[in-house]
C-alpha cells in the first residue's frame, strides 16, 4: 500500500501543480494574452543598454518593458511548454510598489528568466520533482543569486522546465511535462536548460542555466541562441535545488543565456560588476577585464584558433560540420590562423573519466526524491544501470567487448557503476593529471580560442536520449577541464546540404556512434539551428565572449537571422 499511496501522492502533486500554473497564467491581465504589437516588437529588438538607459532616466516604464516579456512567454509557453513557475504577478506587484528592485542598476527593468533549480522566494523549487512540491515554505526568502539580479535591477519573470536528473537533452518531467523545441515540436529544445533555449529562442530577453555537460551550451545549439558556460568561481552558484547535491568530480556551474550576443555579453558585465563574491562564497573576487576584451576584440590583432574538427568518438554530422566549416572559412577570410589539433589528448578519456566522476554514486541521489512510478528520462536512466548487480553489469560489458567487439562502448558501460571514496580519489588524480596535460598542450600550440561543435548531431527526436546521452563529448570535454566556452547560433539543417553521403556505412561505426546516428536525417531535421562552440581556457570569459563576436562580425551576411517573435502570432492559448 506504502508503493500505491506514494504513487498516488506523485499524481496528485503533479496535477495540482499544472493547474496553479494554468491559474496564473489565465489570471494574468489580459493584455499578457493579446498579439505582440509594433511597440512590444520595438522593445524585443531594442538594444539592451538603450532599455536599461530608458527606464533609469524614467523614459521607458519597467512595467510596460514587463508586460512584453510576459507576453512572449506566455505565447512561447502555449508553443512548447517552456515554463513553470509564473512569477509576472509577483514581478509587476514588486515595480508597482517600489519593491525590492533597484531601478537605477546595471539591469533596471530588464525581466529575467531562470532554470526551475533557481530559489526565488514564496515560490517552489520543484527541480521536476513531485516530492519537491510545496517546498516553497523551507524557501520563504530569495536565494542570493536572485537577490543579485534584483540588486542589480533585473525583473525575475519566470521560471523555466528541465529534467529531474539535469543530466539529459531533454527538459521532460511528471510535474511539469515535456519542452518542446520551437523550430520542431518533434525534437527537443536541448537540456538541461531547455527551458530556457526554447523561451529565448522565441523572443526571451536574458537567462540563467546550469551546465554540467553542456546543459546551457546543448540547449543553445538546439534551439538556436547565444550562452557561455562559465568557470567555477566566475558565476554565483548559492541558492539553488540540485537533483545531486554535493557532486564535485565535474562541478556543476551557473552561467548566462541570451536571445543575442550584445545581450549576452552585457549580462556577464552586469552581473560580475555587481561583485558577486559579496553575495556568494564559492565566486572568486575577479573584476572584470576591460582590457582583455580590447586585447581579443576587434582591435586588428589575427587570433590563433584551433578547430577541434572530432573529439575521435562520434564525427559530426554533415549539418554541424558545415556550421562548423562555415565558422572557419570567416575566420580565414580575416586572416586569422587556423590551427589544427589532431594531436591532442585523448578525449575519449576525458569522456570515460567524466562519466564515472559525475555517476560516482550509481545514480543514487537523483534517483532518491522520486516518488514510486514517477518518470524519469531515458538517458539518465542508464546511469540507473550502476544500481544493478554487479555481475549483470559485468555480463553485459563482456558482451558488448567480445560479441559485440566494440571497445568504446563496452568501456562505458563498465564505468556505469558507483565508485568507492579510495576510487574516486583515484579519478580526481587522473583528472587533474589530464587537465595537466592539457594545459601544456595548449601551451605548445599557442592558441587563442579554440571552435568545435557543440555536439555531433543538431537536436534530438523526444526520448532520443537513451542513445544519444554519451554523444556529449563536444562538451562534457571543457566542464572536466573547467575551460570556458560559449556557443554562436551559425545555420541551420538544410536537407539538401546536409544529408549523409551515399557511401555512409552505420556499420563501421563504434558504439556510440552508431546509437547517436539513428537519429540523424536531414529531411526531418530541415530547419533546426546549428550552432559551433568557442572554447578559451579557465576564467577567461571576456576572451570568449569577444572572440564570439569576431566570429559573429566575420559571418557577416551569412550571421545566424534569429527567430522572428511574430511567428508567435499565430499560437492559441
Amino acid at each position: 500500500m506504502s508503493f500505491l499511496s506514494d504513487y498516488l501522492r506523485h499524481k496528485r502533486d503533479c496535477q495540482s501543480k499544472r493547474a496553479e500554473r494554468q491559474e496564473r497564467i489565465s489570471t494574468l491581465d489580459p493584455e499578457y494574452h493579446t498579439a505582440l504589437s509594433d511597440k512590444d516588437l520595438d522593445t524585443i529588438n531594442k538594444p539592451i543598454v538603450d532599455l536599461v538607459s530608458g527606464i533609469q532616466s524614467n523614459a521607458i516604464s519597467p512595467l510596460s518593458v514587463l508586460r512584453t516579456y510576459g507576453k512572449v512567454a506566455v505565447r512561447a509557453h502555449f508553443k512548447t511548454n517552456c515554463l513553470t513557475e509564473i512569477l509576472i504577478s509577483a514581478a509587476e506587484d514588486s515595480l508597482k510598489n517600489s519593491k525590492d528592485i533597484n531601478l537605477q542598476g546595471s539591469l533596471a527593468g530588464i525581466p529575467v528568466s531562470l532554470k526551475d533549480t533557481i530559489i526565488v522566494g514564496g515560490f517552489d523549487t520543484t527541480v521536476g520533482y513531485s516530492s519537491f512540491v510545496g517546498n516553497k515554505a523551507d524557501n520563504p526568502r530569495d536565494g542570493p543569486m536572485v537577490r543579485l539580479l534584483k540588486n542589480a535591477g533585473a525583473v525575475p519573470y519566470v521560471k523555466t522546465n528541465l529534467p529531474i536528473s539535469l543530466l539529459s537533452y531533454e527538459s521532460t518531467n511528471d510535474v511539469w511535462g515535456r519542452c518542446t523545441n520551437p523550430y520542431n515540436k518533434a525534437y527537443s529544445p536541448g537540456g538541461s536548460t531547455g527551458g530556457e533555449s526554447a523561451l529565448l529562442a522565441c523572443g526571451g530577453r536574458i537567462g540563467i542555466g546550469s551546465d554540467v555537460a553542456g546543459s546551457v551550451r546543448a540547449p543553445a545549439h538546439f534551439s538556436g541562441c547565444y550562452s557561455l558556460r562559465c568557470a567555477t568561481g566566475r558565476w554565483p552558484k548559492a541558492g539553488i535545488l540540485t537533483s545531486m547535491p554535493g557532486q564535485e568530480g565535474v562541478p556543476s556551474v551557473y552561467s548566462p543565456m541570451a536571445r543575442t550576443l550584445d545581450d549576452l555579453s552585457y549580462f556577464t558585465r552586469a552581473v560580475i560588476g555587481m561583485k558577486p563574491w559579496k553575495y556568494d562564497h564559492s565566486v572568486h573576487p575577479l573584476a572584470w577585464r576591460d582590457e582583455v576584451v580590447e586585447e581579443f576584440g576587434d582591435n586588428g590583432r589575427k587570433l590563433r584558433v584551433g578547430v577541434l574538427r572530432t573529439d575521435r568518438v562520434v564525427d559530426p554530422s554533415p549539418a554541424c560540420k558545415r556550421a562548423l566549416e562555415t565558422v572557419e572559412e570567416a575566420l580565414r577570410r580575416e586572416g586569422h590562423e587556423i590551427v589544427e589539433m589532431d594531436d591532442a589528448p585523448d578525449m575519449f578519456e576525458a569522456l570515460r573519466m567524466g562519466a564515472l566522476l559525475l555517476n560516482a554514486d550509481g545514480g543514487w541521489w537523483f534517483n532518491s526524491y522520486r516518488r514510486f512510478g514517477e518518470w524519469l528520462d531515458t538517458g539518465a536512466s542508464l546511469l540507473s544501470f550502476g544500481k544493478w548487480p554487479s555481475i549483470v553489469r559485468y555480463l553485459s560489458y563482456l558482451w558488448v567487448r567480445y560479441l559485440r567487439r566494440d571497445t568504446l562502448w563496452a568501456e562505458l558501460v563498465k564505468q556505469t557503476r558507483p565508485i568507492s571514496a579510495a576510487e574516486n580519489w583515484g579519478e580526481v588524480k587522473k583528472r587533474e593529471a589530464y587537465r595537466a596535460e592539457w594545459f601544456e598542450y595548449w601551451n605548445r600550440k599557442q592558441f587563442d580560442v579554440l571552435i568545435s561543435p557543440p555536439n555531433a548531431l543538431p537536436a534530438i527526436p523526444h526520448d532520443a536520449s537513451k542513445d544519444t546521452f554519451s554523444n556529449c563529448g563536444y562538451c562534457f570535454l571543457f566542464n572536466l577541464l573547467d575551460y570556458t566556452a560559449g556557443v554562436v547560433p551559425v545555420t541551420h539543417v538544410d536537407s539538401a546540404l546536409d544529408k549523409l553521403p551515399s557511401t555512409f556505412n552505420h556499420r563501421k561505426l563504434n558504439g556510440v556512434a552508431a546509437r547517436a546516428y539513428k537519429y540523424y536525417d536531414a529531411e526531418r531535421m530541415h530547419g533546426l539551428p546549428v550552432g559551433v562552440q568557442v572554447i578559451g581556457r579557465r576564467l577567461e570569459e571576456e576572451k570568449v565572449l569577444a572572440v564570439m563576436k569576431r566570429v559573429e562580425d566575420a559571418l557577416g551576411e551569412d550571421k545566424y537571422k534569429l527567430f522572428d517573435p511574430k511567428l508567435l502570432d499565430n499560437v492559441v492559448d
